[in-house]
């Protein structure tokens, strides 16, 4: 993780950060003319609290942009590929390429992770879901640092290899269905049935509640889910489901 030994030497620093990016470049498959956009990608708000004397900025507005880039080379790519598919499919399937999960996914394969800038306290926690955004975001604002440094093509190249590459698995898994709808669908064509949740639990105060749901097929127990809202947990036990009925 890198939280670094900046006050130790900034010549030390200065060649451990440039390693890393040449490594990255080759994970990455893009040779960049100014370094300086891939370095900022990598730069989470957190670590410049600690490191004032930092002089590249945070990675929010090239996040911002890559978001933008990432959607439309997505977007173009399915209304050019899947003519006669409805407007909703395409919607699923792209948001199934583009969503946070995804992105994390492809950080994990391109070792995004070894190359962040992050405050300690932020390198220290363990939260997967806070260490998931963060990493998803990281990937867009590599994709809008690529479109800056290289221009629309080189991003194009970049989101097919690493994203929409992915769509043959979402589409042969329908993964693109969230787990309510994928569960009810595969419980109507299996067993003829309709799911239903139920509210088992519910603990904390009215700012900070935490739900547990049960997941019923007629008056059998199939999962339970939790979640910070009564939705979150029933599509926690829907995924539950899905994955102990091997659906």
């Amino acid at each position: 993780m890198n939280y670094r030994r900046p006050h130790s030497g900034r010549h030390w620093f200065k060649i451990c950060f440039m390693n890393d990016l040449i490594k990255l470049q080759k994970r990455l498959g893009v040779k960049f003319q100014d370094e300086s956009l891939l370095k900022q990608a990598m730069v989470h708000r957190s670590y410049l609290n600690e490191h004032s004397e930092f002089k590249i900025g945070h990675n929010e507005r090239l996040e911002f942009l890559g978001d933008a880039v990432l959607e439309i080379v997505v977007t173009e790519y399915l209304y050019l590929s899947f003519t006669s598919t409805p407007e909703g499919d395409l919607t699923n399937w792209r948001a199934s390429l583009v969503n946070a999960k995804m992105l994390y996914e492809i950080a994990k394969e391109l070792d995004i992770e070894s190359c962040l800038y992050l405050s300690r306290g932020e390198a220290r926690d363990k939260n997967k879901k806070s260490r998931q955004f963060i990493l998803a975001n990281a990937v867009e604002a590599i994709i809008g640092a690529i479109y800056l440094d290289q221009g629309l093509e080189t991003a194009k190249k970049f989101i097919k290899k690493n994203v929409i590459s992915k769509l043959d698995d979402i589409l042969e898994n329908q993964t693109y269905l969230d787990p309510k709808s994928r569960l009810q669908e595969k419980a109507q064509e299996i067993k003829g049935i309709t799911p239903h949740y139920q509210i088992l639990d519910e603990v904390g105060p009215d700012h900070a509640k935490i739900f547990t749901i049960g997941l019923y097929f007629e008056e059998d127990l199939i999962a339970t889910g939790q979640g910070s809202s009564k939705q979150e947990a029933q599509v926690d036990a829907a995924a539950k489901g899905i994955k102990k009925l091997e659906w």
